[in-house]
């Protein structure tokens, strides 16, 4: 256009006309800049170069960039809750989101894999994407994580001669088979395809394990091959740092307490390297039979502050920490004579209660990181309001003998088979849960375990409970009794080690020889009950259920029904009066409930409940008192400093 026809144009325009335009132009830059910002898969064309650690301090497109993460977990969280999660966490100043993927989750049949609904790691990536949040990806495959055999599924064990987290054949082809799936979908979703996974972890915490100096070499390049090309990283405790590392990847260290020493030592065999805390344990975890763990706010904030001074870059382990929903929790067995199960609740103390309140923690954390933000924070998101409704009374009940028509065909074996051998599940063994095991004695006399019980078995005969035996009773009497008697163990699997070097000897149920006056015992039946949402559907909706106006017999299950008016409010059951089990709220596992704390309520969202009557069955081994009550906030017993 001439200059003479521009005049011309412009004289044509209104001065209103010029005011809109005007203000159109500012709008679309406007909707451009922070679409570009809440998106960064928009900016993929000028993205060329990801995190990089090629000097002192990270860089991100060649700028200096410090990584102020927090994990959590898309597994331990509803997926209805996963952007309100994501908001408190960008709200609270960090850029990056980090998140393990639990391989018992995603495969658990060999071969069967399952990456939808909660477990839709893509659409969390996106999420994390669309919130302007970089993530770091955590695969494995073992996690550790307090979770379940660290997130290694437990079909791998039934292979008699299997050697976890090493170069054995039988688990790098378990490996590569899952990796081949997980891969393949994580890939698309790094920094270089316009994604937000920055980094990738080589393993974890390799270093106190160190079965296999070929292994860390081995993961890095199953992963290299599939395709992750962002900067890779370990992760380790300060004695794991000198057998962790691999080369061609970052150490990071983990820790509680500021270790200069650690911090030295990383800075010796990384010179000119950005330093990171991988792990900072912003809480700890729970056994049952203990206290419930705490870190006071000042302290851990003064460790964050001081790791942020030293310009180094930090992931809070955990910012949210959430729940082991099902039979998932682990158990720890670091130092004692026999391993200690894992609370249900996974709160950790965390800086985002395990119902995704803010604490205070948060809140001096987000004037911390404010200081180190350019940009105003985000403000901070409402909570959500919770409800403590009415108590419910139980209106039926069904004992576990009658359940046993719901169950998989038993099998029949001359000795005891472990839960991972047993044929179900498609000939994948039995994850979790409780196995029953039945034979038939003729007298009485001592029963000995012999140690081959795995965790705890309630013991009955002719359906009449005897007692309780595990790591701690091993022997237990039984009364002499006339003719042939039924003997049935209740073995429940409480959670398999998830850390140390007692991976492989993980198999649960009965293990070995069960012995009466030292003779093993023979010709088993033995059921499982793993207690999967079928089993469930299926009990509930069976006519068998009894009216508790007949006296009911443990173990069994509990039935009633929570009436909900109005929109549905996150909620804690709590059960005073009854021992030990677990919840299923509309088919749902809600966990692992038991009355020697600490924990003394179990967490229930309320994307899993609805308007009217919703089904609350309970599974229980020892007593009741008949009702369920409910509460607004945890109880998770008394508390004890992290040491």
């Amino acid at each position: 256009m001439s200059k003479e026809s521009s005049s011309r144009f412009s004289r044509r325009l209104s001065l209103t006309q010029r005011y809109r335009l005007l203000l159109c132009f500012t709008i679309a830059v406007i909707i451009v800049y922070h679409f570009s910002r809440r998106h960064p898969e928009a900016r993929r064309m000028s993205r060329v170069q990801g995190l990089r650690d090629n000097s002192s301090e990270f860089t991100l497109e060649g700028k200096p960039f410090r990584v102020l993460g927090g994990s959590i977990h898309y597994f331990r969280v509803p997926r209805a809750y996963w952007e309100d999660r994501l908001l408190k966490l960008r709200a609270c100043g960090l850029n990056t989101v980090t998140t393990y993927v639990p391989w018992n989750l995603h495969e658990p049949e060999r071969g069967v894999f399952n990456f939808q609904d909660q477990l839709d790691l893509e659409g969390y990536l996106r999420l994390a994407a669309s919130l302007g949040l970089w993530v770091i990806l955590r695969p494995g495959p073992y996690i550790c994580a307090e979770w379940d055999l660290g997130g290694l599924p437990s079909w791998l064990l039934r292979d008699k001669n299997m050697k976890l987290r090493t170069t054995y054949p039988g688990f790098t082809d378990a490996v590569n088979s899952y990796f081949d799936q997980l891969i393949k979908r994580v890939a698309p979703h790094q920094y270089s395809k316009g994604g937000p996974i920055i980094a990738a972890q080589v393993e974890n915490e390799y270093g106190a394990y160190a079965q296999d100096s070929q292994y860390m070499s081995f993961i890095k390049e199953a992963l290299l091959s599939r395709g992750v090309s962002e900067l890779l990283l370990t992760s380790d405790n300060r004695e794991g740092l000198k057998l962790g590392g691999v080369k061609g990847a970052l150490e990071t260290i983990n820790f509680q307490r500021l270790d200069p020493e650690a911090i030295k030592y990383l800075d010796s065999i990384q010179p000119k390297k950005p330093k990171m805390v991988m792990e900072y344990w912003s809480g700890w975890f729970d056994l049952w039979g203990e206290l419930h763990h705490v870190f006071t706010a000042d302290d851990m904030v003064a460790v964050v502050a001081e790791i942020l001074k030293l310009d180094m870059s930090v992931n809070l382990y955990m910012f949210h920490g959430g729940t082991n929903f099902g039979f998932m929790s682990g158990a720890f067995a670091v130092g004692i004579p026999a391993p200690k199960p894992m609370v249900t609740s996974y709160d950790y103390d965390a800086p985002l209660s395990e119902a995704g309140d803010y604490t205070t923690k948060y809140h001096l954390l987000r004037n911390l990181f404010r200081q180190y933000r350019t940009e105003p924070l985000p403000e901070v998101p409402s909570l959500r309001e919770r409800r403590a409704y009415q108590p419910v009374v139980i209106q039926q009940h069904l004992s576990l003998w009658d359940s046993l028509h719901f169950t998989d065909k038993p099998l029949k074996s001359e000795q005891p088979v472990n839960m991972e051998n047993l044929p179900v599940n498609n000939n994948n063994g039995q994850s979790y849960g409780y196995t029953l095991y039945e034979t038939v004695i003729t007298g009485g006399g001592t029963l000995n375990s012999k140690n081959n019980i795995r965790d705890r078995a309630l013991v009955f005969v002719d359906k009449h409970f005897v007692g309780v035996l595990d790591y701690k009773t091993q022997e237990l009497p039984l009364l002499d009794g006339k003719g042939e008697r039924t003997l049935n163990l209740l073995v429940e699997n409480c959670g398999r080690v998830n850390y140390g070097k007692t991976l492989n000897e993980q198999r649960k149920g009965l293990v070995g020889d069960i012995e009466l006056n030292k003779k093993p015992l023979r010709d088993f039946i033995i059921h499982s009950l793993d207690m999967k949402p079928g089993f469930v559907n299926r009990l509930h909706s069976t006519g068998h259920w009894r009216s508790m106006r007949q006296k009911p017999s443990f173990p069994g299950f509990f039935q009633s029904r929570l009436y909900v008016d109005g929109v549905p409010r996150d909620t804690f059951i709590k059960l005073p009066g009854w021992t030990k089990g677990v919840v299923f709220i509309n088919g749902k596992n809600l966990g692992r409930f038991w009355s020697i704390g600490p924990q003394q309520t179990l967490y229930v969202p309320a994307p899993w409940l609805h308007k009217g009557n919703n089904q609350v069955i309970v599974f229980e081994e020892q007593e009741t008192d008949g009702k369920i009550l409910f509460a607004s906030s945890p109880d998770y017993g008394m508390t004890v400093d992290v040491q």
